[in-house]
């Protein structure tokens, strides 16, 4: 795809951080960790990442905002944009040999998000996207699934861990939705899981404790391959409320109303 500067700009940084990251994947064994809190680990090849791509996105965009994971966040002089990074969605597969895991960057604009990037370096999968471009998957145009019935459909979520205290919603979740389809992934990979919805390997997917930076790339990416997003609860801000809801048109509606029933 011809994308614009800072789109090429993204996915050289998303590029130069995986090139790190999977050569740290080979050798996971002895990476130095840290405990940041119950199941959720930050390792030195997480920390290098965002380095890595602030150093790549701040360089060529000095004047614009940043909010990552791994850092404090930067006002910008530019108000109106902002670099929303993940460096490691999906550190605890990480960590433990499964790979399964990404980098997200999102450009956001005005607060709306134009542009994504959701790089899976284990597997050399590029997903990118652009307000009013399309979606693509390794310069190959991207499209939601175009399954009509919740029994054929494929969901994705997060299950909380530890002491998360979502946890009983979600098991509330699971037992209305479960079985009225095929069956739900928990893969460990927010960003994953919604480039997953945007090339149609998941027919919609779900989480209620998300950070900006677990989702910001991927919601780009699902309206740009045609399908639809919102905030868990009706007319909520997704990025504020850390709740989301992602699915094709078609499946969208039963969907919804399925995890809205409280």
């Amino acid at each position: 795809m011809q994308g614009s500067a800072n789109l090429n700009l993204m996915i050289k940084a998303a590029r130069k951080a995986g090139r790190s990251l999977v050569k740290d994947f080979r050798e996971v064994e002895n990476l130095q960790v840290s405990v940041k809190g119950a199941g959720d680990f930050v390792s030195r090849a997480d920390l290098a990442s965002e380095r890595m791509i602030r150093a790549e996105l701040m360089g060529a965009r000095p004047t614009y905002g940043w909010l990552g994971e791994e850092s404090e966040p930067v006002a910008g002089t530019d108000p109106t944009r902002r670099w929303i990074v993940d460096p490691l969605d999906g550190t605890t597969n990480f960590l433990h040999g499964l790979p399964h895991w990404a980098i997200s960057i999102a450009l956001e604009h005005k607060g709306e998000i134009v542009a994504g990037v959701v790089f899976d370096a284990a597997k050399d999968e590029m997903f990118v996207a652009e307000k009013g471009v399309g979606a693509f998957m390794n310069d190959r145009r991207i499209r939601v699934s175009g399954r009509r019935h919740l029994h054929e459909a494929i969901f994705a979520t997060g299950v909380p861990y530890g002491a998360k205290r979502t946890l009983p919603a979600t098991l509330k979740d699971l037992a209305r939705l479960m079985p009225t389809c095929a069956g739900v992934r928990r893969w460990g990979a927010a960003a994953l899981d919604l480039a997953y919805v945007a090339t149609g390997r998941y027919d919609g997917f779900w989480e209620r404790e998300l950070n900006p930076w677990d989702m910001a790339a991927g919601l780009v990416l699902v309206r740009e391959a045609g399908g639809m997003v919102s905030g868990l609860r009706e007319g909520s801000d997704i990025l504020e409320s850390g709740a989301v809801i992602a699915a094709n048109a078609e499946i969208y509606q039963p969907f919804t109303e399925i995890l809205r029933a409280d």
